[in-house]
């Protein structure tokens, strides 16, 4: 094929059955995987639309939605980190992607944490964004706040994002109540099993992240080959997240350049 030019890449969506599930997923550009998995009451659009394009002038991006988020149906049952994290392992048996590098971010975090625990040997390289794995990684108040959680307090842009490319009108509060009672009955992942994920791990938050530095520094010291970005700016701004867009943004305040040279590392 001949080369790509910046503005014009590869793509392509669908759905594959996955544990009961039609599950979304787009595909962005050649090269080696890059599964990218959001946060919660998220589509892929809403956090990632600003870096994929970037990332997919190197890599292919392969995008997902989860249970009950965008275009990805509910199974009818309550969401977790594990089965998120099983999910996406089907999905890419699915498309016959054996091994890739993973960008979670935020809830998308803590289910590439489980994929890391869960699934190794599908693992090359995880960068954890604004990830958590213990309850104490989060201020007090962030408690309180999941168990009072209604769908009109949801942001806005979270809830227009949904609605553009949702199949289900119901949807939504399906999403936001799966998402909430997760959160509330939220468990620490046991430390030997953060100290098991042996794969090379960038972990990054903001400044002014929900997630604390002192939980970002406990999970660096936890996992041997990692490395720890604490980068200026709030949940998920490093990645150009919906509901942190301001109106002078501009690419090169995005962390891609970061991940990039983490992800071509050869080796520790």
């Amino acid at each position: 094929m001949g080369i790509e030019t910046k503005d014009k890449f590869d793509f392509s969506s669908g759905y594959s059955e996955v544990n009961g599930l039609k599950m979304y997923y787009e595909i962005h550009g050649q090269g080696k995987p890059f599964v990218l998995i959001h946060g919660g009451g998220s589509t892929i659009q809403s956090n990632f639309d600003k870096v994929i394009p970037l990332f997919a002038k190197n890599r292919m991006v392969i995008a997902v939605e989860l249970q009950a988020h965008g275009r990805t149906n509910d199974r009818n049952a309550d969401t977790t980190f594990e089965q998120d994290a099983d999910d996406v392992a089907v999905l890419l048996q699915n498309l016959k992607i054996y091994k890739a590098d993973f960008l979670g971010f935020s809830n998308g975090g803590t289910t590439t944490l489980q994929i890391a625990i869960r699934h190794p040997k599908m693992v090359n390289k995880i960068v954890l964004g604004s990830a958590l794995s213990k309850r104490n990684g989060v201020p007090e108040w962030f408690w309180d706040f999941m168990k009072q959680a209604k769908l009109e307090n949801m942001p806005e842009q979270l809830k227009e994002a949904y609605q553009q490319v949702a199949n289900d009108i119901n949807g939504l509060q399906i999403m936001h109540d799966r998402d909430a009672k997760r959160m509330v009955n939220f468990q620490d992942i046991p430390d030997e099993l953060i100290k098991s994920i042996k794969v090379p791990a960038l972990i990054i938050i903001g400044d002014k992240d929900i997630i604390t530095p002192e939980h970002a520094i406990e999970m660096h010291r936890q996992i041997d080959n990692s490395e720890l970005a604490i980068i200026p700016g709030g949940h998920g701004e490093y990645i150009g997240e919906i509901t942190t867009i301001k109106p002078d943004f501009n690419e090169r305040q995005l962390i891609v350049p970061m991940i990039e040279k983490f992800l071509n590392k050869s080796d520790y």
